[in-house]
């Protein structure tokens, strides 16, 4: 694959498949309805994705030796299931800047393969996360210039909010992405993808 010589600004993920992104979809449109939109900028569905580790800024001439160790890191971990659950946010009542969803299903897993990948890219000169592993999807960011009584009311909206039900997936690989940032906002792609194994 060519590759730009520019650095490149990178994240390792966990892509979600095309049914829990529509049920994604459907929860944005049921927010909107419910009340929370002008204040909030939202994340396009297939855009989102649980984020295992932020790279940043990556010069080219690392791309080889970090895949190499990712799929070391991968190598051996057994596939698990996830699903989406409950609504939350952060920032506090009036300082209120994210929207998530939150994640169930096999977080000692989840949590698991994320330390796995932070011990894997730790030697090329990322730091690693003191905070304990937190995974979730992020469904829209509020605007910079909204005031603190629209952040409390999105707040209160947020703690009534009831989402529409969710289907568990199956975690099958995990992904080494670039995020290309544009007037529309930013655009992800798979640079490399690395299977886990099959449970037996």
């Amino acid at each position: 694959m060519a590759r730009d010589e520019r650095d490149l600004r990178l994240f390792i993920a966990i892509e979600l498949p095309e049914n829990t992104r529509r049920e994604l979809a459907r929860t944005i449109d049921a927010l909107r309805a419910a009340g929370a939109g002008d204040a909030l900028r939202w994340v396009r569905p297939e855009g989102i994705h649980i984020t295992l580790k932020f790279l940043g800024a990556t010069p080219p001439a690392k791309l080889n030796a970090i895949e190499s160790a990712l799929a070391e890191a991968v190598s051996g971990e057994r596939t698990f299931a996830l699903r989406p659950d409950g609504v939350g946010s952060f920032g506090g009542r009036r300082n209120l800047r994210v929207v998530w969803i939150g994640v169930g299903g096999d977080t000692d897993e989840l949590a698991t393969l994320a330390a796995r990948v932070e011990a894997a890219i730790a030697p090329f000169g990322y730091p690693t996360e003191q905070r304990a592993f937190r995974a979730h999807l992020t469904l829209a960011r509020v605007r910079e210039d909204a005031p603190p009584q629209e952040r409390e009311r999105l707040h209160e909206l947020l703690k009534a909010f009831d989402p529409p039900p969710f289907s568990a997936f199956h975690v099958k690989h995990v992904s080494l992405m670039q995020s290309t940032l544009s007037r529309g906002g930013a655009v992800y792609r798979a640079l490399a993808t690395f299977a886990l194994e099959k449970s037996s």
